[in-house]
Parts: structure tokens; sequence; C-alpha cells
């Protein structure tokens, strides 16, 4: 899940409010953000946004924003929760406008162009946010809410409201003296713009990463036409004659699992391992480096002995010592499950008479024919019951109609930034229109790595605003004509970031800020994740996984062995995914004082002190492409997974213990936290769902981690 690139104390929805007049605006009224979208639901007319229109838009945002908060700081009437608090709620309509825009546009399909505009605009961002955070008489009238907040006979939601501007303004480094907030100002501005180095570096390293090879010998193992789709890769390269692979952002690359020739398999995971550490334009260490230094010192600058403390204490597991302790109680039992999975792998190596040991390189070749001689099947024999289009409508939208009753249609009048990208109307129960739905699947070269979702207008009953939510897949795109077969990890994808998708668009909150998954970032994946319950469901499968050729539903053999292999290769998955969360924590636990000079030496010795130092399991992501963390809003938070994956096991086992995929039940989840977006502490908002606190036992039994 990623939110958009807009740096504000709170973000504000993009629909006018009769009662609030905006500050008159010297925009020309040809460009396309000078007025809300008149589309349905405010949908975004992207085939009227230009290039040359976001620097205008964002430059008459900032200043439009910057009006109405010094019309707020300066009101000569006493603080009010109207004239304060929901003023600044109803502030930079404009702003929000064009970031949503430019993020998703950026995202999703950028240029030369908007990278650039990127690179100027987020130190400006950065700086105007930071006038709005750091206005000594904002804060002032916003404290003195706060003293008396149980007194102004507010709603709860409002109440919370008043708390968490003032837990943004202080934690935004409000109480700091006026030398301390010029030093944050220029920390600030100084880390948006190497954040904004870092997520271009990876981009277009990936890009530069591609495997080039001469032969199609070299590639034995893929399909004829996937062959001739890397053909084309390199012909579109400029390397006619030649053999382009491209690389996806994660340290594991989908040809491993079919190449038969090793040697092209070594050379494609090691170009996949070098990204960002290779030399060039785009190598990411001293980036790195700098960006871990400049976050401790903020840090400390804030009153924290780190970047981690300081941005766990506002998350759900509140300290270092929390997430330290989840991570470790993992890790153990993890590594000894992947190299059992190791050993079984090194024993199909010589019953295949290989003669090699077994290498990282190998992992996904050979685990795959592990799979099939324990379970009798392999991956691929999975792929042409998983079309794209089936696991989209008869899968995920079916289980999202037995669970909460909303029914789908598909609509062709709204314009998309790139022609892929499909719409859909969503409709409650009661028939009526909830949201619309957005859903881009396929990878390109101007496009982020990974899956995301986010909201394109977030739903608010202040501004009158209902959903538009957008899903974002990297899912490789057949040539034309031929079908889109998922693998079983993209169909979990599908799933997972349409759980974002509904905790957007049941959404049913009064003030922007508690919009949707305006919650704690390591809460944000709990929906999601939940969601993915549902792709092995046996009445779910049933009705999506069927051939894409025949229409034959998937044998019940093969669906038994799919339930029956849920647990396999979960200490490879689990061994990776906590590599990259361990490196996050430890870049994000130094002292100002405790920086490496060398990356990859810092990185191997953090795995080694963590226990995860296992060379066949590469971490999912190695320090100098990690996006998540260095650019993408979860540093020190990519733990957060796992966190949410408790809650996630827990929540399985609930709706087991209930009666499963019931109308019931979903309501039930709807009610009490789909609906609430970030309106009350989130774990109390799982209490009042389940009744209890979370236990961590299902989600061991789940990794197949009990008993080592």
């Amino acid at each position: 899940m990623n939110r958009p690139h807009i740096l504000l104390v709170a973000a504000a929805s993009v629909a006018a409010n009769l009662a609030y007049a905006a500050p008159a605006s010297m925009l020309e009224a040809s460009n396309p953000f000078a007025k809300q979208s008149t589309l349905p639901f405010q949908y975004p007319a992207f085939d009227k946004i230009k290039n040359e229109h976001f620097a205008p838009a964002y430059a008459e945002g900032m200043r439009q924003q910057a009006a109405e908060i010094e019309k707020i700081a300066n009101n000569k009437a006493a603080p009010g929760f109207e004239n304060t608090i929901v003023a600044m709620e109803r502030s930079g309509q404009l702003l929000n406008r064009v970031g949503i825009v430019f993020g998703t546009l950026n995202g999703s399909y950028t240029n030369p162009a908007l990278q650039a505009l990127d690179k100027e605009l987020a130190p400006q961002l950065s700086a105007h946010s930071d006038a709005i955070r750091l206005n000594p008489k904002l804060y002032a009238r916003v404290k003195a809410l706060y003293d008396k907040r149980t007194k102004l006979g507010l709603d709860a939601e409002s109440q919370y409201l008043v708390e968490r501007y003032h837990t943004d303004f202080v934690r935004a480094g409000a109480k700091l003296s006026d030398a301390d907030k010029q030093k944050l100002k220029a920390m600030n501005g100084e880390l948006a713009a190497l954040s904004t180095q870092f997520a271009q570096n990876v981009l277009k390293e990936a890009n530069a990463s591609a495997l080039v090879v001469d032969t199609r010998a070299e590639l034995a193992g893929m399909s004829d036409k996937q062959i001739d789709a890397a053909a084309a890769e390199a012909d579109k390269r400029g390397l006619k004659g030649k053999f382009a692979i491209p690389v996806v952002n994660t340290t594991q690359q989908a040809g491993l699992s079919v190449l038969t020739n090793r040697a092209t398999r070594e050379k494609l995971l090691a170009a996949s391992l070098a990204r960002g550490s290779r030399g060039g334009e785009f190598d990411n260490r001293e980036v790195v480096l700098k960006l871990a230094k400049l976050r401790a010192e903020r840090a400390v600058l804030l009153g924290y002995p780190n970047h981690a403390a300081y941005n766990l204490e506002d998350q759900t597991a509140k300290n270092t010592g929390a997430v330290n302790s989840l991570l470790a109680e993992f890790a153990k039992p993890a590594v000894n499950n992947a190299r059992k999975e190791a050993a079984e792998i090194q024993k199909a190596i010589d019953a295949d008479k290989g003669g090699f040991q077994a290498a990282a390189h190998d992992w996904a070749f050979y685990s795959d024919k592990v799979r099939a001689a324990k379970y009798a099947f392999d991956a691929g024999q999975l792929r042409p019951y998983f079309e794209l289009n089936r696991v989209l409508v008869d899968g995920v939208f079916f289980a999202a109609t037995k669970e909460f009753g909303i029914t789908f249609k598909e609509r062709k009048d709204l314009p998309g930034y790139v022609e892929d990208v499909r719409m859909f109307d969503v409709f409650d129960h009661n028939g009526k229109q909830l949201a619309i739905f957005t859903f881009d699947p396929y990878a390109r070269a101007n496009k982020r790595g990974g899956a995301w979702a986010n909201a394109l207008v977030a739903q608010s009953k202040l501004m009158s605003t209902r959903p538009v939510i957008a899903n974002n897949l990297n899912i490789a795109k057949p040539a034309a004509g031929e079908p889109t077969l998922l693998t079983y990890d993209e169909v979990r994808t599908t799933f997972h970031e349409f759980g974002h998708a509904l905790h957007g668009m049941f959404s049913d909150v009064k003030y922007p800020r508690f919009s949707g998954s305006r919650v704690p970032r390591d809460y944000v994946e709990f929906p999601s994740q939940v969601n993915e319950m549902w792709m092995a469901y046996p009445e779910v499968l049933a009705n999506y996984a069927k051939h894409y050729q025949t229409g034959a539903p998937m044998p019940k053999e093969l669906l038994d062995k799919v339930q029956a292999s849920q647990q396999f290769n979960e200490g490879f998955r689990t061994t990776e995914y906590l590599a990259a969360s361990l490196l996050d924590q430890a870049w994000h636990q130094l002292s100002p004082n405790q920086i490496p000079t060398d990356v990859l030496a810092f990185e191997a010795d953090a795995l080694k002190k963590a226990g995860v130092d296992f060379a066949m399991v590469p971490p999912r992501y190695r320090t100098n492409y990690f996006s998540h963390t260095f650019s993408g809003g979860y540093s020190a938070g990519y733990y957060g997974y796992l966190w949410a994956e408790k809650l996630d096991a827990d929540t399985v086992n609930w709706f087991k213990e209930n009666g499963g995929l019931t109308r019931k039940n979903g309501d039930h989840f709807r009610k009490t936290l789909l609906s609430r977006g970030g309106t009350l502490d989130a774990m109390q908002m799982y209490r009042n769902f389940s009744g209890r606190d979370a236990q961590v036992q299902p989600l061991l039994e789940r990794r197949g981690l009990t008993g080592n």
C-alpha cells in the first residue's frame, strides 16, 4: 500500500464546501486543476491533464493553502473547533487535487518532465508542510483546544481529531526552539530531495539492469512467446538480435523458476542483487548513507535516540523493543525451516545428477521440482487456471459480493492515463453506488515496481466526497491477443491490493484526516492481508480457477494439492521477508554517530547479527533498492506486514469460527473496522471487531513455524 505524494498536515478533499470560501485563484481557468473535476465522483480528468499543468497548479495550491493557514493562525476570535481544526481540514483543496494526480502519474506512468518536476517539488513541498506544522500561532490554537478537548462537547470522532492534530504538530517539531526549527526545516528539505533521488535511481537502475543474452538457447525453459517478447524488448533497446529480460523490484525474478540454463539463472539473480551498488549514476549507496544519517540526526533533534524510535512511537507497536522481539521470535524458526527446504532442494539437484551445490539462483527452479515430488504438481500447472479477468471478476469481485453484498459494473467512459486501466462502478448491497474502482495491472518501463493502492478521491462527509480507489499491479503484459495468466503469488497480490481498496471504499468517516487507510503504518496492511484468505477459499477458488481455453474447472485433485501445499516454501518466504525487515530496523536504529561508511559491509553484518545471513535466501529487498524504506513511506516500518499478519491470521480464525464467507461476518467486519478509517485507536478497533486481543499462535501455525 502506498499513499500519494502529498506532504501536508492533513489531507484535504477535492470537494468544494458551500460553507467554506477558498482564496481567489490566480490559476488560469484553462488549467484542469483550477476547478474540481465534473466527472462522476470527481474522478480526475486524465485526458485533459498535461505535464505543463502541474507546476503552476502546485505553485498556486501552495499559495492558496498558505493564505488559508495564515487566516486561521491570525484569527482574532478565540480558538474553536470549527475555526481552527475544521478550517485546517478544509484547507489545501487545490494542492490536494494536483498532488493526487501527480502522485498517480509519477508512480504509474512517469516521464522525464514529471521526474524533473518531482525533484524540484520535493523540497518545496517539504518547506510548505513545515511552514504549517511549525507555525507557532497555529500550534498555540491547536494546543488550546487540545488542553480543553473533553470540555468542548465534541463527538468521539471530533475529539479524536483534536488529539491527532496535536500529536501531528508535536511530532513535526512544533515545540522546538526557533533555531532548532530552522535546522529541522533544512533537514526535511534535504531528506525529501534524497528520497526522491533514491526512488528515481531505483526505477532507472531497474531498466538499466535488464539481463541481455545473445542466444535463444540461453533462455531455454521459457516459452517461445516469452523468448520472442525478450527479443522484442532487446530490439526496443537498440540491441537487435539479442534478448533482454527486464528485472522487477524484488530480489527474486520470475525467470528463475523456469530457466533451465544454470548460468543464465546465476546472471539474472546477480543482475538483480547488484542494483544500486555497481557504480554509475544510479548507484544508491551514498544516497542511503546520507538518508540514514539525516534521519538519525532529525530524530535526535526531536528528542528520540534514533529514527526507528521516532517512527514507532506513533505506530501500534509503539517502540523498538516490541518490533525487535517480534522479528527475533520468527527469525530462528524461519531460517531453520528454510535450511530444511534447502536440503530438499539439494536432494532434487542430486537426483538430477546436477553435480553442484545449491545456490540462491537455484532455489526457485528446484523448489518447483520439490513441490512436484511432494504434492504431484508444479506451479506451472496452475497458471492456465489463473487468467487475469477471471481472477478479478470471478474471484476478487465474487468474494466481495459474497462477503459484503457489493456488486461491480465496468464502465468505458472515464479517461485513463493509459489504455490498460480499467474502471468499475461499485454498488452497495442496497443498489446505491458506493465508489469507483480503477485497476491498472500491467508493468511498464515508466511504472515503479511493486503493487499498491491509493485514493484518487478520499471519502469524507465533511467534504461531501465519495471514494475513487485505485489498484496498481506489475504483471508482465502478454503479446497482443494472448491471455494474461498469473502466478499463484500474483493471484495473492491481486486479492491483497483489493483488500486495501475495500478499506477505502467502505470508509464512512466525517473528516479527511481519518479517511480509509489513513491509519498507523503497521496497521494499514491488516485489512489487505485478511482479504488474501479468500483466494484459496474452496467456494471462491472453484468459481475463478477455470482453464483459460476450455473453461473447465481446476480438477479437484489439483485443488486439493493447492490446499495441501499452503505451507510449502514458507521457510523461504518468511526468511526473505524477515531479512528485509531486519535491515530496515538495523539502518534506522542507528544513532547519528553510528552511521557506517560501507553500505554492503553494514548490510552483511546486520544480517549476520540477526541470524538471517543464509546465502540461499537473500533479503526480499537489499538496501540499495529497498524503496519501501528509503522512499516509500515504510522507513522503520517494513516489519508492519508481519505485525499486521498477526491480526490477519487471528481474524482468519475468527471467520472460520463464525461460519466463513457470509454476509453476517462481512457486515460485522465492515461495520466495526473497515468503515472506521482512523477514527479511533487501531488496537481498540481490532478489539471491537474480534472481542479480544490478537494471538500470535495462528500466525506461527500458518507459517509452519511451530515446533522449530
